[in-house]
């Protein structure tokens, strides 16, 4: 197939990622990257159709069995898969299961869409992410391999700089800000072919770092609001998408995410 073609359709596979987090819309609700790209495809196709099946908190084995066949049956045009980066930070991690499950989807995902995007996730800069490192990178290897056996296109997001700034993350330290995931939105655009419209590598500004206070303040407001409910959910066996649906279960035109999908600063 030819890359810029016309795409009339896209389905979305995932967890958090995926369904937008910590992009909030004023209604509290998640825009995210996937719904930009939506807008921007639409944009370029009247009549097309979007689904995003992500679930905040879903590990590979879930997005497996929760959504691959779905995703599969719609024969979307633009399939994206995300996923295996939640089983990476887990204190026990079964890398061969992880991959596995990871190549189970993929070969199940690229016979029904004419165009599968796989991504290499961004990481947060800083000394927790140093401690997953080597199993983000062994995920990220197998998803090369399996994009190369599979014609799949692979958006590389760990190699951009920029997205490892902490700025770009919103303050539960796991999640893109706004322009984290318009800058995501951009470089699948850009890797499905499309003329780029800004650059989503460029570095941020230069800033005055916060000083000791500061940094303190926002490490034990992470810690209160964010790392210690983390904590708790894995000590009981629970996730943050336990009981929550699809984001958009169904492939359907394109409408009502007109004013969702704005390029916001």
């Amino acid at each position: 197939m030819q890359m810029n073609a016309k795409y009339t359709s896209l389905v979305a596979v995932g967890d958090s990622f995926t369904e937008g987090m910590s992009d909030r819309l004023p209604d509290g609700s998640y825009r995210g990257w996937a719904d930009v790209l939506a807008g921007r495809l639409a944009a370029q196709s009247p009549g097309f159709r979007y689904a995003n099946l992500a679930v905040r908190g879903k590990l590979i084995g879930q997005i497996v069995d929760e959504q691959i066949d779905v995703a599969a049956a719609m024969k979307a045009d633009v399939v994206t898969l995300v996923g295996g980066l939640n089983d990476t930070l887990r204190p026990k991690c079964d890398m061969v299961r992880v991959r596995d499950l990871l190549t189970e989807a993929v070969e199940r995902l690229a016979p029904s869409c004419e165009r599968l995007v796989l991504m290499r996730s961004p990481g947060r800069n800083g000394p927790v992410m140093e401690r997953f490192r080597p199993r983000m990178e062994e995920l990220f290897t197998c998803i090369d391999d399996l994009a190369a056996r599979h014609d799949a296109v692979v958006v590389d997001l760990y190699g951009a700089a920029a997205l490892g700034d902490q700025r770009m993350w919103d303050v539960d330290r796991l999640h893109l800000t706004t322009e984290g995931h318009r800058r995501v939105a951009e470089a699948v655009w850009q890797a499905l072919g499309y003329d780029a419209e800004s650059d989503w590598r460029a570095a941020l500004p230069t800033a005055v770092p916060p000083n000791w206070v500061t940094r303190r303040a926002a490490d034990a407001r992470f810690a209160k609001q964010h790392l210690v409910p983390w904590i708790g959910r894995r000590l009981t066996g629970r996730s943050s998408g336990d009981g929550r649906p699809p984001k958009r279960a169904e492939l359907t035109p394109y409408a009502d995410l007109a004013d969702h999908t704005d390029d916001r600063p």
